[in-house]
């Protein structure tokens, strides 16, 4: 991605742009429900907040800068503060991913409502296509991701141990299918038709 800055520094600055605000609002998002569900901890750590400081990680920046796959400061939570730690761990996870896609949804309808073109529609839809991305990427039930904790919180108690089980091999399972493309394949044609549905469709 990094030679993109000097092929066409405006592109990248759009797409860098969008990145930093979907992973922003993606971390924003479960400190909030946790905020909700009685725990302060991300609140005590300046976390509540849409400021891309309080959550961009500098090594997940720079990849994301220069590889254009990165990631944000994971958003810490104490489940002793929650009424119900499985059930409560697996709503501020699914957070994250579902503020992405719902704010995709919210933009593409602002699309249609207030007619925009040029830099500042390219801009909505990066926006949207990264929102998308990070969303469902998210909810792969692997390793670190947040479909991970999703599941485990609404698994019935029998079967969540043996999850618990199956985790430990996640995190290399989910870096094979990275490395080998298997996570593109999967989530391309998710993204494509998401696209297409709300009405984004640019060729570049």
């Amino acid at each position: 991605m990094i030679q993109l800055l000097f092929q066409n520094p405006a592109l990248f600055l759009l797409i860098s742009v969008s990145l930093v605000i979907s992973i922003s609002i993606h971390e924003f998002s479960h400190a909030l429900v946790a905020n909700y569900l009685g725990d302060g901890t991300a609140k005590s750590m300046g976390r509540l907040t849409i400021n891309p400081k309080a959550h961009l990680d500098p090594v997940g920046t720079i990849l994301l800068l220069f590889v254009g796959f990165g990631w944000g400061r994971p958003v810490p939570f104490n489940p002793l503060n929650l009424k119900n730690p499985k059930r409560d761990a697996a709503l501020i996870s699914l957070a994250g991913p579902m503020s992405n896609l719902i704010l995709a949804v919210v933009l593409s309808l602002l699309s249609k409502l207030f007619v925009v073109g040029g830099l500042m529609w390219i801009f909505l839809y990066f926006l949207v296509l990264y929102n998308l991305m990070l969303g469902f990427f998210n909810l792969i039930p692997l390793g670190p991701l947040d479909g991970n904790k999703i599941v485990f919180g609404f698994l019935p108690n029998r079967f969540a141990v043996q999850w618990i089980e199956f985790q430990k091999y996640s995190m290399y399972i989910l870096i094979v299918m990275v490395a080998l493309g298997f996570t593109g394949k999967i989530l391309g044609p998710l993204v494509d038709i998401s696209i297409k549905i709300l009405g984004f469709n640019l060729a570049l």
